[in-house]
């Protein structure tokens, strides 16, 4: 994610923190100044906020490492103003699985919550009404109160909260699992709905957060749709045959030339079955600005270019590629390289796939 910051890596999961957190800090400690005026109170209020966090960023590592037993990886922890994103490789296929590494979030924050009323317990020190709520009262009452209302929030049964995967993992139990998300998401969409009027009568805050549950579970919705129909799908559905390759000699005046001369606007460097890199059309503009069209294209900073098996199902590229800065991949079919695919052709296919489905739903009804 841009603007993002690597701030430590734990359990081999590299933890990142957007810059609009840093913002959110600094409104927390001007917020405790206006109130109090002090600079101790300040540091109350940064430490409250740091503290929440780091259950959040516990709540991250649940998911993370509950997937890392199913063999899927954790790219990033990303720390952001609303709350945490682990961006898994994946979900489990399993759904028991899925309902596993859903809960494993969830259920750190009420292990804190326990752990926290416990001590408190011990302690006998007494409970007062002011203490009961999540801006008042002692410092650990309203990191357990916080960690209880993140476990229950994100219990909802609704995307993007862990609870609406809960959903859709039970409903795959029965149905098939894009079924299963389209069911899921409108459960989410209905009570998105009832957030919505309640925000409108009551919290303005509530209507923010009926936005966010609508767009999620119209995101989830979406996913799942793309990953069902690429699953009937491989790389050959997809790809195209007739194309050009340049050499790290060759000007950037050859690949102008090129580009003028036909659709193809990115081009692997190499030999046609050694193929290493690849100059996409942007970095073709900045080096025509930088050094000129006699410039040679190895003089460039070329990226890398991925390979696939033809018959490799779209379902998993597409994850491959949306982990990589990569756009584009060359087909191989028996060691020899047969053709390139890159996004504009997946999501040609997509559209294709979905016109054509469309059509049968139409013609059954």
């Amino acid at each position: 994610m841009k603007w993002s910051w690597k701030i430590a890596r734990i359990a081999g999961i590299d933890v990142y923190i957007h810059v609009t957190f840093v913002l959110l800090i600094y409104l927390v400690g001007i917020s405790y100044w206006q109130q109090q005026g002090t600079i101790a109170a300040v540091a109350t209020g940064i430490a409250y906020i740091l503290t929440l966090f780091g259950c959040v960023v516990l709540h991250e590592f649940g998911h993370s490492l509950t997937a890392r037993r199913y063999g899927i990886l954790t790219r990033r922890i990303t720390l952001l103003p609303i709350g945490g994103v682990a961006s898994l490789e994946k979900m489990p296929d399993d759904p028991r699985q899925e309902i596993h590494v859903a809960l494993a979030g969830p259920a750190v924050n009420f292990f804190i919550a326990v752990l926290l009323y416990l001590y408190l317990s011990v302690g006998n020190a007494p409970t007062t009404e002011e203490e009961l709520s999540l801006t008042g009262g002692g410092f650990l009452y309203r990191v357990m109160l916080v960690n209880i209302f993140i476990c229950g929030f994100n219990l909802l049964p609704a995307f993007p909260m862990d609870g609406g995967r809960v959903l859709r993992a039970f409903l795959a139990l029965k149905m098939d699992r894009n079924q299963a998300t389209q069911k899921a998401a409108r459960v989410g969409q209905f009570l998105a709905i009832g957030m919505g009027f309640l925000g409108m009568m009551y919290n303005p805050f509530l209507l923010f957060i009926a936005i966010f549950v609508w767009f999620g579970a119209s995101m989830e919705s979406s996913a799942e749709q793309l990953k069902s129909i690429l699953s009937h799908a491989s790389v050959r559905h997809a790809m195209f045959r007739e194309f050009h390759t340049l050499s790290p000699h060759d000007t950037l005046a050859k690949a102008v030339e090129l580009t003028l001369a036909g659709s193809q606007k990115d081009f692997p460097v190499g030999t046609r079955n050694e193929l290493h890199k690849v100059l996409y059309h942007s970095d073709l503009i900045k080096g025509l600005q930088e050094k000129g069209e006699h410039a040679r294209i190895g003089e460039l900073p070329l990226q890398e270019i991925l390979s696939t098996d033809i018959n490799e199902p779209l379902g998993p590229l597409l994850e491959r590629m949306q982990g990589s800065p990569a756009q584009m991949i060359y087909v191989t079919d028996a060691g020899q390289t047969v053709g390139l695919l890159n996004l504009e052709h997946l999501l040609e296919l997509i559209r294709i796939q979905q016109a054509v489905e469309a059509h049968q739903i139409s013609k059954n009804h």
